[in-house]
């Protein structure tokens, strides 16, 4: 694991999953694998990575080999996880950590393109294929630019954001980080909180090219399908649109959210208390993990318990 990386909230974590002797667990954003070593350190049990990054995923079986059969990592998002896991004959499980955004390694890198610290490629693509962020950047239409990062990264200058880039990709391409960067601090003021103005816009787009929020629905999805009766959710989220989607899902599939007009028919698994949520408000990291590492501050731990409620797929 990279000496960099310090997995957040990762006491809660383990806490929360409570693992065992002989159970499965999936850590389902591998990233350096912090949540996998802490949880086969804890227990005599198995974990299954999952990362769509290669590196990670390469790096993950290099780390592997320490623990003989106990770690396999496969290459994928964890959107797929359940067709993954099938793919290797495993059908349930008793726990997983989702760890979501983007790792540290990845934001580090300056040549993977994720973070204005660095001048580096204006890349952002977790698995290194597809759109990247200078596609975003040099061709969608303004509106449409100003859209994702107004929805993305809850940027209330986003039409002044976008047509600054626009009007300076029409001299050249915007390639580098350090370019969109700029763009962005000319036109939007550094906030009182010393957060750079440059951030929210960086955030809207990795959102964007990565299919984020999507990917998050369909994990939450195939985890609700992947544990057995017993097996625990923990998911860390890093900003509020995040967080949100996890609230949302925790409540609805517990029976704590709003409640359907009795002339309005239930459908899928809203018919069924799937979760058990434990802690409504959830975990966030003590001031002690917030000066160890800074990167934990808007950090939030959210979990439930698998019930034994059968999965009703959605009409």
């Amino acid at each position: 694991m990279s000496e960099k990386h310090i997995p957040v909230l990762l006491d809660d974590v383990v806490d929360v999953l409570a693992p065992r002797d002989g159970a499965v667990y999936v850590d389902a954003t591998f990233g350096a694998g912090g949540y996998s070593r802490a949880l086969l350190e804890a227990a005599d049990c198995t974990v299954w990575g999952i990362d769509r990054d290669p590196d990670a995923a390469d790096a993950g079986n290099e780390m592997a080999a320490g623990y003989g059969n106990r770690l396999t990592v496969l290459n994928g998002r964890f959107g797929d996880m359940r067709e993954l896991l099938m793919g290797v004959g495993v059908t349930q499980v008793d726990g997983i950590a989702l760890d979501l955004g983007v790792s540290s390694m990845q934001i580090d890198d300056p040549a993977r393109g994720f973070s204005f610290r660095f001048d580096g490629p204006l890349d952002m693509r977790m698995e290194k294929d597809g759109m990247s962020a200078a596609d975003a950047v040099n061709k969608l239409a303004e509106k449409e630019l100003a859209d994702i990062i107004y929805r993305y990264g809850e940027e209330r200058a986003s039409r002044k954001i976008a047509r600054a880039i626009v009007e300076l990709r029409e001299q050249s391409p915007i390639t580098r980080t350090g370019q969109l960067a700029e763009v962005v601090r000319r036109v939007v003021r550094r906030s009182k909180d010393g957060i750079d103005p440059a951030t929210r816009t960086f955030q809207a787009l990795r959102i964007y090219v990565n299919e984020e929020l999507a990917e998050l629905d369909r994990g939450l999805a195939a985890a609700a399908a992947l544990l057995r009766e017993g097996g625990r959710l923990a998911a860390v989220s890093f900003h509020s649109l995040e967080d949100r989607r996890l609230k949302t899902f925790f409540q609805e599939r517990s029976g704590a959210g709003p409640q359907p007009s009795r002339h309005m028919p239930v459908k899928g698994d809203e018919a069924a208390t799937i979760f058990e949520v434990p802690e409504r408000r959830g975990r966030t990291p003590s001031d002690a993990e917030i000066n160890r590492n800074p990167r934990a501050r808007s950090a939030r731990l959210r979990w439930g318990v698998r019930t034994a409620a059968p999965l009703l797929e959605a009409a």
